[in-house]
C-alpha cells in the first residue's frame, strides 16, 4: 500500500491529499457566485447542448461542444455554435435541420452542463489539461491541480490567453479575500505558476526553514558570524549594503532575553558597541555601525543587575512585569505602563500612585481615563516611580470591575435586579432570564428600555407577553446594547383600599372608565384587550345605564371625535364591528338613562311639536320611525291636522316632508312613512292653522266690520 494512505475497515481508502484537494474544490465551487438572472447566455467551448425533438430519437440527448467550438448533428455533421448566444445558435440548429427533418419547430434547445476546458502549468504538483465546472475560477484550477508546490512566486501568477498573458497577485487574494483580483477563467486558458528566482537552478527536495537556519556562508573571509541571543546563530555571505540590522534578521531576530543595548560588533579596527534599542527609538543611521567582511556580532543577555540611570523610570506593584525601565524622550505614562505588562487582575486601578523624584505624591484614576471622563494623564519624568496598589479583598466582587460601557442596569420586578455585564451576542431574553425571570407580579406586557445614545436617552416599550404567546420575527425583538437601562413593572394592585398605589401605573398603560359602572376608575391596558375587558373589569354597567348611547373619547388623536358604542345592539347582533378598538389613554364614559335632557346631544333626540298630548324631546334610534315618536309622545290631539304632518330632515341640506296620517292608516303601506334621522324636527299642526280656517276667520271679521258700520251709520 502507498505511503500516506488511510485504513477504513481494513480496505485502503483515499490519500490525505486527495481528501484535501476534494474539500477545497468543494468550498470553491461552493463560494462561486451564480449569474446574473435574464443575462444571454453565449455559447462556449465545454458546454453541453440538450436537444430534443419528439419522434425523433437521433436529435433528442445531449450534444457537447468541442475544442473546436463545434456540435455534431446527425444528417449534418459539425456545427459551429461557440460565441452564438443560446437563442442564435437554436435558430442556426433549427435552420440547419429544417433541410433534411420535418416539423423542425418543435425542436428544444437548452443549455445543459458548462465545463472548463483549461490547463494548470508550473509549480503545481499535478500540472496538465483539466476538464472543470463552468463557473470555475483559478482557485479550482490550481485546487484541481494538486494545489501550489513549495517554491512558488504567488504574486506573479498568470493566465495565458492565446497570445495574450494576464498576470496576477495570488498572495493578495489570500490575504484580502477578494475575488476581483482573479482573472475569470475561459476556455483553453492556461494557468501558470512560476517559480521564485529564490531557488537553485538545480532542482531538489528541501525543508526551507532547515536551509535558512543553517546560513549561506562559506568561506571566512567572505561571511560574517553572529551568534549569542539570538533565533538562529549562524554564518551568512557578506554583502555590500548589508547593515547589522540585515544581519539580525537572516539571524530570526533577538530572543526575549537579548540586551538589545549592548550589541558588539567586532572588525579589524577592534570591538564597538550598537545600541539597537537606541536605534529603533531615532532611526538615526548614523548610530549603525560598520559591519565589514569577517565582522563578528555578538548579542548578550541581559545581566541580572540593579538599574539606575538618568533614562530610567521605576513600575511597582500589581504589573506583569515590575522594574527599572528606560524611558526615552516623549515616553508617556501609558507607555511605560504596557511596557511592565499592565495592570494584573489584583489592581486597583482606580488608585494608581505616582511617586515623584522630590517625594510628592499624586493619584491617577486608570479606569476613569479608559472611559473618557479623564482626559489629562501625568506626566512621567526620569527617576519617579509607578505604584499599582493592591485591590482591597471583598466578600463579593465589586460592580465597579464592569464600566458602563459594558454593563446594562435590569430594575423592576425580577428576581435579581441589579447590574450585568453585558455582550451584543446576549438578548433581551437571556438578562431577564440570567436575573432569575420575572417575580409574580411582574408585567411583562409593558417592558420599557431606555435606549442611550451620548447625551439622550429614549423610551421603547416592548410586549414580551404578547411575543411570548403569539411568537414573532426575532427583528421585533429590542436589541441591547451595553448602557441601556431596562425596567419590568409591577402589575397594579387594586386601589380600593390604597388609592395611592394608582401612581404606580404609568398613564402609557392605563385607559379610563367613567359613569353608570359598577367601579369607575383607571384600570391597566394592554393591546391583547378589547372593550369588553374593561367593561368586565370596571364590574360591568350599573343598572340605569344607557347601553346605547356609550361614548369613547380617542386622547391619543388630534381633533378626533368620541365614538358612540351601541352596546344593545351588539348583544342582539353579536357583530364586533360595533365595538370600538381601544388604545391606552382612551377614556370610555357610560351614561345613566335619568340624565338631565341638557346632557342629551341634540343628535341623539328628535324634537315632536304642536297638536300632541306630549311635545317635547325624544330620544331616536334607527330602529324607530315616525309612529314610535308620535306614539311616544302620546299621539295627535283632537285639534291635529293628521294629514298635513311636517318632517324636517337637519341634515347637510334642511328639507321638509309632509306626512298624511289617515292616509297611511287606511292603506298600511310603510313605504309611505318618511325617513325620521336623529336631530329631525316632526312638526304636528293644528287645525286653526289650515286654509279654510283662515278664510272662515277672516269672513268672520269682515262681517263684524260691516255691523260696525250699519250700527254707525243708524246713528
Amino acid at each position: 500500500m502507498p505511503e500516506g494512505t488511510l485504513q477504513l475497515n481494513g480496505r485502503p481508502a483515499m490519500s490525505i491529499l486527495s481528501t484535501i484537494r476534494t474539500l477545497l474544490l468543494f468550498l470553491a465551487l461552493f463560494a462561486v457566485m451564480p449569474a446574473t438572472a435574464g443575462e444571454p447566455v453565449t455559447l462556449r467551448i465545454g458546454d453541453t447542448l440538450a436537444l430534443q425533438l419528439p419522434g425523433e430519437e437521433t436529435l433528442t440527448g445531449d450534444f457537447p461542444v468541442d475544442r473546436q467550438g463545434e456540435i455534431t448533428l446527425p444528417e449534418i455533421g459539425p456545427l459551429k455554435v461557440a460565441g452564438l448566444e443560446l437563442d442564435k445558435a437554436g435558430a442556426l440548429i433549427r435552420s440547419r435541420l429544417a433541410a433534411v427533418f420535418r416539423d423542425i419547430e418543435r425542436l428544444s434547445v437548452r443549455i445543459g452542463e458548462r465545463k472548463l476546458f483549461v490547463a494548470v502549468a508550473g509549480q503545481v504538483r499535478k500540472p496538465g489539461t483539466l476538464e472543470l465546472p463552468g463557473d470555475a475560477t483559478v482557485e479550482v484550477a490550481i485546487a484541481e491541480a494538486g494545489g501550489i508546490s513549495a517554491g512558488a512566486q504567488l504574486d506573479r501568477m498568470k493566465v495565458v490567453r492565446g497570445r495574450k498573458e494576464i498576470v496576477f497577485d495570488y498572495k493578495k487574494y489570500m490575504d484580502t479575500g477578494d475575488r476581483s483580483i482573479l482573472p475569470k477563467l475561459q476556455p483553453l486558458d492556461i494557468v501558470f505558476v512560476p517559480i521564485s528566482p529564490l531557488t537553485g537552478n538545480v532542482f531538489m527536495d528541501f525543508d526551507a526553514e532547515t536551509l535558512s537556519r543553517a546560513g549561506d556562508g562559506a568561506e571566512n573571509g567572505g561571511s560574517v558570524r553572529i551568534f549569542g541571543e539570538v533565533q538562529h546563530p549562524a554564518q551568512f555571505a557578506y554583502k555590500p549594503e548589508m547593515s547589522i540590522v540585515d544581519l539580525i534578521m537572516r539571524a530570526g531576530g533577538v530572543t526575549r532575553y537579548a540586551s538589545v543595548e549592548q550589541i558588539r560588533v567586532i572588525t579589524d579596527k577592534g570591538p564597538v558597541l550598537f545600541n539597537l534599542q537606541a536605534y529603533l527609538d531615532s532611526g538615526d543611521s548614523k548610530l549603525l555601525p560598520e559591519l565589514k567582511k569577517g565582522a563578528t556580532v555578538f548579542v548578550p543577555i541581559v545581566a541580572e543587575q540593579i538599574r539606575r540611570g538618568k533614562h530610567t523610570v521605576y513600575v511597582m506593584g500589581e504589573v506583569a512585569k515590575p522594574g527599572a525601565f528606560e524611558a526615552q524622550d516623549g515616553a508617556t505614562f501609558i507607555d511605560i505602563l504596557a511596557n511592565s505588562g499592565g495592570p494584573t487582575r489584583f489592581a486597583e486601578t482606580r488608585q494608581l500612585r505616582i511617586i515623584r523624584a522630590g517625594g510628592k505624591v499624586e493619584m491617577f484614576d486608570l479606569v476613569a481615563f479608559t472611559e473618557g471622563k479623564v482626559t489629562d494623564i501625568p506626566l512621567v519624568r526620569p527617576g519617579d516611580a509607578i505604584l499599582v496598589p493592591e485591590k482591597t479583598e471583598t466578600q463579593e466582587p465589586s460592580w465597579l470591575r464592569i464600566p458602563t460601557t459594558r454593563a446594562v442596569q435590569l430594575i423592576g420586578a425580577v428576581n435579581k435586579p441589579g447590574r450585568y455585564e453585558w455582550s451584543d451576542d446576549m438578548s433581551l431574553f437571556d438578562l431577564i432570564s440570567n436575573a432569575g425571570g420575572p417575580t409574580g407580579q411582574g408585567d411583562l406586557s409593558a417592558i420599557r428600555i431606555l435606549q442611550r445614545a451620548g447625551d439622550t436617552a429614549r423610551p421603547v416599550l416592548f410586549d414580551m407577553r404578547a411575543y411570548l404567546e403569539n411568537g414573532g420575527r426575532e427583528d421585533t425583538v429590542p436589541a441591547i446594547h451595553a448602557g441601556y437601562i431596562i425596567e419590568v413593572p409591577e402589575l397594579p394592585v387594586d386601589p380600593s383600599d390604597n388609592k395611592s398605589l394608582w401612581v404606580r401605573q404609568g398613564a402609557d398603560r392605563s385607559i379610563y372608565i367613567m359613569g353608570a359602572v359598577g367601579a369607575p376608575g383607571r384600570y391597566a391596558f394592554n393591546a391583547s384587550l378589547g372593550f369588553l375587558d374593561i367593561l368586565a373589569a370596571a364590574n360591568g354597567p350599573a343598572g340605569n345605564a344607557d347601553l346605547r348611547h356609550i361614548r369613547v373619547s380617542l386622547r391619543g388623536e388630534t381633533d378626533a371625535e368620541p365614538v358612540h358604542v351601541d352596546l344593545s345592539r351588539y348583544m342582539e347582533t353579536g357583530d364586533e364591528r360595533l365595538l370600538p378598538r381601544l388604545q391606552p389613554g382612551d377614556m370610555i364614559y357610560v351614561p345613566a338613562q335619568d340624565r338631565d335632557w341638557i346632557d342629551v346631544d341634540t343628535a341623539e333626540t328628535v324634537r315632536v311639536l304642536g297638536a300632541v298630548a306630549k311635545p317635547g324631546r325624544y330620544t331616536f334610534s334607527s330602529r324607530m320611525n315616525i309612529l314610535d315618536l308620535l306614539a311616544q309622545a302620546g299621539g295627535p290631539s283632537d285639534s291635529a291636522l293628521q294629514d298635513r304632518i311636517v318632517v324636517v330632515n337637519m341634515g347637510r341640506e334642511v328639507r321638509a316632508f309632509h306626512f298624511d296620517l289617515l292616509a297611511f292608516t287606511r292603506t298600511g303601506d310603510a313605504r309611505k312613512l318618511p325617513v325620521v334621522r336623529p336631530g329631525d324636527t316632526v312638526y304636528v299642526p293644528d287645525k286653526t292653522q289650515s286654509q279654510w280656517a283662515r278664510v272662515m276667520t277672516t269672513v268672520k271679521d269682515a262681517a263684524q266690520i260691516v255691523g260696525l258700520v250699519a250700527a254707525v251709520a243708524a246713528l
